[in-house]
Protein backbone atom coordinates (compact mmCIF):
# COMPACT_ATOMS: atom_id res chain seq x y z
CA UNK A 1 0.00 0.00 0.00
CA UNK A 2 1.00 3.59 -0.53
CA UNK A 3 0.00 6.50 1.71
CA UNK A 4 -0.24 9.91 0.04
CA UNK A 5 -0.30 13.23 1.92
CA UNK A 6 -3.37 15.45 1.63
CA UNK A 7 -3.89 19.18 2.11
CA UNK A 8 -3.97 18.61 5.88
CA UNK A 9 -1.01 17.34 7.85
CA UNK A 10 -1.54 13.84 9.22
CA UNK A 11 -4.59 13.05 7.03
CA UNK A 12 -3.47 10.45 4.48
CA UNK A 13 -5.02 8.99 1.35
CA UNK A 14 -4.23 5.27 1.33
CA UNK A 15 -4.04 3.30 -1.88
CA UNK A 16 -3.98 -0.42 -1.16
CA UNK A 17 -2.24 -2.92 -3.39
CA UNK A 18 -4.92 -4.73 -5.35
CA UNK A 19 -4.27 -8.14 -6.89
CA UNK A 20 -6.59 -8.86 -9.81
CA UNK A 21 -7.00 -11.93 -11.98
CA UNK A 22 -9.75 -13.81 -13.80
CA UNK A 23 -11.43 -14.66 -10.47
CA UNK A 24 -11.77 -11.05 -9.36
CA UNK A 25 -9.56 -9.12 -6.95
CA UNK A 26 -8.05 -9.14 -3.46
CA UNK A 27 -6.66 -6.40 -1.23
CA UNK A 28 -5.53 -6.01 2.36
CA UNK A 29 -7.59 -3.33 4.08
CA UNK A 30 -5.44 -3.39 7.22
CA UNK A 31 -1.95 -4.69 7.92
CA UNK A 32 -0.49 -3.23 11.11
CA UNK A 33 3.17 -3.47 10.09
CA UNK A 34 2.67 -1.99 6.61
CA UNK A 35 0.46 0.83 7.85
CA UNK A 36 2.91 1.62 10.68
CA UNK A 37 5.71 1.88 8.12
CA UNK A 38 3.54 4.41 6.25
CA UNK A 39 3.00 6.49 9.41
CA UNK A 40 -0.28 5.02 10.64
CA UNK A 41 0.85 3.21 13.78
CA UNK A 42 -2.43 2.77 15.65
CA UNK A 43 -4.54 0.17 17.41
CA UNK A 44 -8.13 -0.17 16.23
CA UNK A 45 -10.84 -1.19 18.72
CA UNK A 46 -14.10 -0.82 16.80
CA UNK A 47 -15.36 -1.32 13.23
CA UNK A 48 -18.43 0.52 11.92
CA UNK A 49 -20.46 0.17 8.72
CA UNK A 50 -23.08 2.65 7.51
CA UNK A 51 -25.39 2.80 4.52
CA UNK A 52 -26.80 6.06 3.15
CA UNK A 53 -28.92 7.02 0.19
CA UNK A 54 -28.10 9.77 -2.31
CA UNK A 55 -28.20 13.26 -0.78
CA UNK A 56 -27.57 12.15 2.81
CA UNK A 57 -24.99 14.15 4.75
CA UNK A 58 -23.61 12.49 7.87
CA UNK A 59 -21.41 14.60 10.09
CA UNK A 60 -19.35 16.39 10.98
CA UNK A 61 -18.72 14.07 13.94
CA UNK A 62 -15.96 13.86 16.55
CA UNK A 63 -15.41 12.98 20.21
CA UNK A 64 -13.74 15.44 22.56
CA UNK A 65 -12.49 13.13 25.32
CA UNK A 66 -12.15 9.81 23.57
CA UNK A 67 -10.93 11.21 20.27
CA UNK A 68 -11.10 8.66 17.47
CA UNK A 69 -8.78 8.12 14.57
CA UNK A 70 -10.68 6.61 11.63
CA UNK A 71 -9.62 4.60 8.61
CA UNK A 72 -12.52 5.15 6.19
CA UNK A 73 -13.31 3.26 2.99
CA UNK A 74 -16.32 3.01 0.72
CA UNK A 75 -17.47 -0.56 0.07
CA UNK A 76 -20.44 0.33 -2.18
CA UNK A 77 -21.08 3.49 -4.17
CA UNK A 78 -19.41 6.86 -3.85
CA UNK A 79 -19.16 9.66 -1.27
CA UNK A 80 -17.74 13.14 -0.92
CA UNK A 81 -15.66 12.69 2.21
CA UNK A 82 -14.56 15.57 4.44
CA UNK A 83 -12.23 15.92 7.43
CA UNK A 84 -11.87 19.20 9.37
CA UNK A 85 -8.85 19.94 11.57
CA UNK A 86 -10.09 20.83 15.07
CA UNK A 87 -6.65 21.00 16.73
CA UNK A 88 -6.19 24.63 17.86
CA UNK A 89 -2.42 24.12 18.02
CA UNK A 90 -2.35 23.12 14.34
CA UNK A 91 -1.38 25.50 11.53
CA UNK A 92 -4.38 24.11 9.62
CA UNK A 93 -6.99 24.57 12.38
CA UNK A 94 -10.45 24.98 10.86
CA UNK A 95 -9.36 23.86 7.39
CA UNK A 96 -10.73 20.83 5.60
CA UNK A 97 -9.64 18.16 3.19
CA UNK A 98 -12.37 17.11 0.77
CA UNK A 99 -12.24 14.25 -1.71
CA UNK A 100 -14.32 11.62 -3.44
CA UNK A 101 -13.98 8.08 -2.15
CA UNK A 102 -15.58 5.21 -4.03
CA UNK A 103 -15.83 1.46 -3.99
CA UNK A 104 -14.39 1.48 -7.52
CA UNK A 105 -11.19 3.32 -6.52
CA UNK A 106 -10.74 1.23 -3.35
CA UNK A 107 -8.79 4.10 -1.76
CA UNK A 108 -9.08 4.75 1.96
CA UNK A 109 -8.71 7.88 4.07
CA UNK A 110 -6.81 7.95 7.37
CA UNK A 111 -8.24 10.65 9.65
CA UNK A 112 -6.28 10.90 12.90
CA UNK A 113 -7.72 11.95 16.27
CA UNK A 114 -8.37 15.69 16.41
CA UNK A 115 -10.49 15.93 13.27
CA UNK A 116 -14.23 16.06 12.60
CA UNK A 117 -15.43 13.71 9.87
CA UNK A 118 -18.45 13.68 7.59
CA UNK A 119 -19.59 12.78 4.11
CA UNK A 120 -22.24 13.29 1.43
CA UNK A 121 -23.59 10.20 -0.35
CA UNK A 122 -23.16 10.82 -4.09
CA UNK A 123 -24.45 7.49 -5.40
CA UNK A 124 -27.94 6.01 -5.12
CA UNK A 125 -26.62 3.95 -2.18
CA UNK A 126 -23.28 4.40 -0.42
CA UNK A 127 -21.80 2.14 2.22
CA UNK A 128 -18.86 3.15 4.39
CA UNK A 129 -16.80 0.83 6.55
CA UNK A 130 -14.42 2.40 9.00
CA UNK A 131 -12.10 1.35 11.75
CA UNK A 132 -11.84 3.46 14.93
CA UNK A 133 -8.99 3.86 17.40
CA UNK A 134 -11.32 4.41 20.36
CA UNK A 135 -14.80 3.28 21.33
CA UNK A 136 -17.92 5.30 20.65
CA UNK A 137 -18.66 7.48 23.68
CA UNK A 138 -22.02 9.30 23.50
CA UNK A 139 -21.07 11.68 26.35
CA UNK A 140 -17.96 12.76 24.43
CA UNK A 141 -19.58 13.01 20.99
CA UNK A 142 -19.83 16.42 19.35
CA UNK A 143 -21.13 17.61 15.99
CA UNK A 144 -19.66 20.41 13.94
CA UNK A 145 -22.23 22.14 11.71
CA UNK A 146 -21.68 20.54 8.31
CA UNK A 147 -22.65 23.66 6.32
CA UNK A 148 -21.04 26.34 8.51
CA UNK A 149 -20.00 29.13 6.09
CA UNK A 150 -16.77 29.62 8.05
CA UNK A 151 -15.67 26.11 7.05
CA UNK A 152 -16.24 26.88 3.34
CA UNK A 153 -16.65 23.18 2.48
CA UNK A 154 -17.44 22.83 -1.21
CA UNK A 155 -20.20 20.22 -0.90
CA UNK A 156 -21.14 19.09 -4.45
CA UNK A 157 -24.88 19.41 -3.95
CA UNK A 158 -26.82 19.93 -7.20
CA UNK A 159 -29.11 22.95 -7.31
CA UNK A 160 -32.56 22.08 -5.99
CA UNK A 161 -31.39 18.99 -4.11
CA UNK A 162 -32.85 18.53 -0.65
CA UNK A 163 -30.06 17.43 1.66
CA UNK A 164 -31.06 14.75 4.16
CA UNK A 165 -29.50 15.04 7.62
CA UNK A 166 -30.32 13.93 11.14
CA UNK A 167 -31.66 16.35 13.74
CA UNK A 168 -28.33 15.99 15.55
CA UNK A 169 -26.39 17.03 12.45
CA UNK A 170 -28.71 19.99 11.75
CA UNK A 171 -28.06 21.19 15.32
CA UNK A 172 -24.26 21.00 15.03
CA UNK A 173 -22.14 23.82 16.42
CA UNK A 174 -20.48 26.30 14.07
CA UNK A 175 -16.68 26.31 14.29
CA UNK A 176 -16.68 29.56 16.29
CA UNK A 177 -18.69 27.87 19.06
CA UNK A 178 -17.46 24.28 18.77
CA UNK A 179 -15.58 22.47 21.49
CA UNK A 180 -12.19 21.70 19.99
CA UNK A 181 -8.84 20.13 20.84
CA UNK A 182 -5.80 21.93 22.27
Amino acid sequence: MIAFPTALADVLLVEPRVIEDERGWFMETWHAERFAAAGIDVHFVQDNHSCSRRGVVRGMHYQVRRAQGKLVRVVAGEVYDVAVDLRRSSATFGRSVELVLSAASRKMLWIPPGFAHGFLALSERAELAYKCTDFYDPASERTLLWNDPQLAIRWPIPEGTVVITSAKDRAGAPLAEAETYP
